[in-house]
């Protein structure tokens, strides 16, 4: 079977097109982490490629299985031409590398949070991983091997991460709906969480 990270870098080009400019990230004890950069008239998205290199595991667990676990990528879209979001690349290769490093498990509805703004002038330190299957299929792979999951990502302020461990990811993206919040916004503010 062909290398996971080249299927997945297949995966993106061919759902997200061909990426102007990449970057790559290696911490002490990890693998490389790439974040690849996709402009799409008016929406970049960025996308890390080395996070599925290995299933994530359960530090709960005595031993890892080094072919079974979930496999997960991490997306990100935000609007072009509002601020310079191209610091973002390193934030999002903590973020992917947070499973080898910490032993975390990425799933739907967890917060992320990288103690900073995800760029110069954000209002985002952290963000909420939303379910995979709209912009980037899941890319199945070879018996035992589980699926890559292409994870959403959307920036929430402190005040809103706050509000979703208080009340759930669920009441969260309620709240967003119902405000018509544009999540790809890069410098939006707070949805209202009074009332």
């Amino acid at each position: 079977m062909a290398d996971v990270t080249e299927l997945v870098e297949a995966r993106l080009r061919s759902a997200l097109g061909e990426p102007d400019a990449r970057a790559s990230v290696t911490f002490l004890g990890t693998e490389r982490i790439d974040v690849l950069r996709f402009v799409d008239d008016d929406v970049v998205r960025y996308a890390t490629l080395g996070m599925s290199a290995a299933p994530m595991t359960d530090p709960a667990d005595a031993l890892a299985d080094p072919d079974r676990g979930p496999r997960a990528e991490l997306l990100l879209s935000v609007r072009a031409g509002i601020t310079e979001t191209g610091k973002v690349l390193r934030p999002l290769a903590v973020l992917a590398a947070s499973p080898q490093v910490e032993g975390v498990v990425v799933a739907p509805g967890a917060s992320l949070d990288v103690g900073e703004p995800l760029w110069p002038g954000a209002p985002f330190t952290s963000v909420l991983v939303a379910e995979p299957g709209g912009l980037v299929e899941d890319l199945e792979l070879d018996a035992p091997l589980e699926p890559v999951r292409f994870l959403p990502l959307l920036p929430m302020t402190p005040n809103e991460a706050a509000w979703k461990r208080a009340r759930g990811a669920d009441a969260l993206q309620e709240r967003w709906l119902r405000y018509g919040t544009d999540l790809r916004d890069p410098l939006r503010q707070a949805v209202p969480l009074e009332g």
